[in-house]
């Protein structure tokens, strides 16, 4: 009878151990919302509490011990608990979606959108560890909203926080896709400036992480610079209004934010003297009905077109008057 080797046995109780690890762990999977467990998710919302009490206070020091050490240790992690703080003061948040996933590839892995509709999103993010869990959290008091993301991981020395950002979720009461699919009909339609415009306003809010992509992220890259070029063939700006006896020039169309939203900005210049208020307001009627043809569209799909008028190109070395208009368009 030959004798057992010492190295064997140790190597066979290393096996066992090691498969006696490995059955105790959950097979790699993604759980989302109602699906976590309820024990489990529990524990992750009283984590997060914290971690959000902390960051609302703006208690760097607090926060840090809910962070991993690469978040502490980047150098950026101020400031953006600064960001997320001042966020959480001056909204209302509310759960959007959470997951909690086992990963099944270190370097990366992905959570693909498992419920179609135009919302729909998938994550493509770094397996930072085996366990880890995600969470979204979105602006409840604004048609312009907001998502604060929170990513943790499970470390060897516990679940800490690795990545943290805010960043826009809707414009005008719409995500991405959505901004993206009107400013798509307005293409169709012929209202090229609208369609720039909004598909500007997709791209503000397409990424509220950089782990999150919509299907169709690239085809509104394409399309963005496709309308654009067409814009700028099309109009050449200052765009002279050769119609009107005072000539006004309309030096840009952007997008302009308030309280309520982004709406259409006609930046021009007019020859009549600004602090003459009821002529400037009665050139403007004149310029409403020759741009609105000009530029088709602009004044759809929109409560509001601002302008601003000049009496002279407003530059960064002065202070230039201007007069304020706002039209009513809904």
């Amino acid at each position: 009878m030959k004798p057992i080797h010492t190295y064997l046995i140790k190597l066979t109780g290393l096996l066992l151990l090691v498969m006696a690890l490995q059955s105790c762990m959950e097979e790699p999977g993604t759980w989302r919302n109602d699906q976590i467990k309820a024990g489990k998710r529990d524990d992750f919302h009283e984590l997060n509490d914290k971690v959000f009490k902390a960051i609302k206070a703006n208690d760097l020091v607090a926060a840090k011990l809910f962070m991993s050490k690469e978040l502490i240790d980047n150098t950026y992690t101020r400031r953006l608990v600064e960001l997320v703080s001042n966020g959480l003061t001056d909204n209302k948040y509310s759960l959007l979606d959470e997951y909690y996933v086992v990963n099944k590839w270190f370097d990366n892995d992905t959570i693909k959108a498992k419920n179609p509709g135009i919302k729909s999103y998938d994550l493509y993010y770094p397996g930072t560890t085996r366990e880890m869990y995600i969470a979204f959290y979105v602006s409840t008091n604004s048609v312009n909203r907001f998502i604060i993301s929170t990513v943790y991981a499970k470390y060897n020395y516990g679940w800490k926080l690795s990545d943290l950002d805010i960043a826009p979720y809707t414009i005008n009461g719409k995500t991405a896709p959505e901004l993206y699919k009107l400013a798509k009909e307005e293409y169709d339609k012929k209202y090229l400036i609208a369609a720039v415009n909004n598909a500007a306003l997709a791209l503000t809010c397409v990424k509220p992480i950089s782990i999150w992509q919509y299907p169709d992220e690239g085809d509104l890259s394409d399309f963005n610079s496709k309308v654009i070029n067409e814009a700028n063939q099309k109009y050449k700006f200052p765009f002279l209004l050769n119609q009107l006896p005072t000539k006004p020039m309309i030096l840009k169309v952007y997008n302009q934010k308030n309280d309520t939203g982004y709406f259409p900005m006609i930046y021009y210049m007019t020859h009549i003297k600004i602090s003459d208020t009821m002529a400037v307001k009665n050139e403007n009627i004149q310029i409403k009905k020759i741009l609105y043809k000009a530029m088709p569209g602009i004044e759809k799909d929109t409560k509001y077109v601002y302008y601003e008028a000049f009496n002279k190109f407003p530059n960064s070395s002065e202070s230039v008057d201007r007069f304020d208009m706002i039209d009513k368009t809904q």
